[in-house]
């Protein structure tokens, strides 16, 4: 399928998210003040199901089970399942992205001394937030991304289709604050921040166990406080040894 023509399949169901009313079995999801969204309802079932088990886990018949829907409404909106999963990321990325780049203009015009720790937190914060306040709902997004992030078949080219253009805005502020730096390095080092980022919106606990309980990892706001601070310094130092050339 090509990306123009699952990105206009994916547009059909963008949107805000419903409140929902309970359901008996076989009753539709839909909500109880009469403004019944089937899309966002469809898309919420398929996001919670595609975030635990990827893409070839999860049938058309699970969603339409899980949204309480017949399956072939499921064609009628979105053509195929590939149809549905673009437009399960194309909902929230729109968002995403929107608030990404507001966040990075923000810093960038109210900042007179740009930092890499600063455009870090600048391009982490939308995220971050909704990571912390936005429910199940983003919860499961964030989950979808990192498994999309790690998967090598297709998840590179379905990454750079939703998302590159703000990772470029955010490559662009860090030269800016590391002329020295080349390219190479600058992308090496966003590919750490990525990793970084897949592991935390994964949510494995498997910070907590090896901790013993002393980290945990849903606490955003101890990632808040120390990722950008952490990968910060990674990108100053790659970009001074960049700098001095072979040792």
């Amino acid at each position: 399928m090509s990306s123009k023509k699952s990105t206009r399949r994916a547009a059909r169901a963008k949107g805000k998210t419903s409140s929902l009313v309970p359901r008996g079995p076989g009753r539709p999801r839909f909500p109880a003040n009469g403004g019944a969204n089937r899309q966002n309802v469809i898309l919420d079932a398929a996001e919670a199901l595609f975030s635990v088990h990827g893409f070839y886990g999860v049938t058309i018949r699970q969603v339409a089970e899980e949204a309480g829907v017949d399956p072939a409404l499921l064609g009628y909106y979105f053509d195929s399942k590939r149809g549905l999963f673009d437009a399960v990321l194309l909902r929230r990325a729109e968002i995403v992205n929107a608030n990404r780049l507001l966040s990075m203009a923000r810093y960038e015009a109210e900042t007179p001394a740009l930092t890499v720790e600063g455009c870090l937190q600048a391009f982490f914060e939308p995220v971050l937030q909704w990571w912390e306040t936005g429910g199940a709902g983003w919860k499961n997004y964030l989950r979808l991304i990192a498994l999309v992030n790690n998967t090598p078949a297709w998840g590179s080219d379905t990454m750079r289709r939703f998302f590159d253009p703000v990772i470029e805005k955010l490559i662009e502020l860090l030269r800016r604050v590391l002329p020295e730096a080349t390219d190479e390095e600058l992308y090496w080092s966003y590919h750490f921040v990525s990793g970084a980022l897949s592991l935390s919106f994964a949510e494995t606990g498997r910070i907590d166990q090896l901790s013993g309980g002393k980290c945990r990892s849903g606490d955003v706001q101890a990632v808040r406080e120390r990722m950008a601070a952490f990968l910060a310094p990674g990108f100053i130092e790659l970009s001074r040894r960049a700098s001095r050339g072979p040792s």
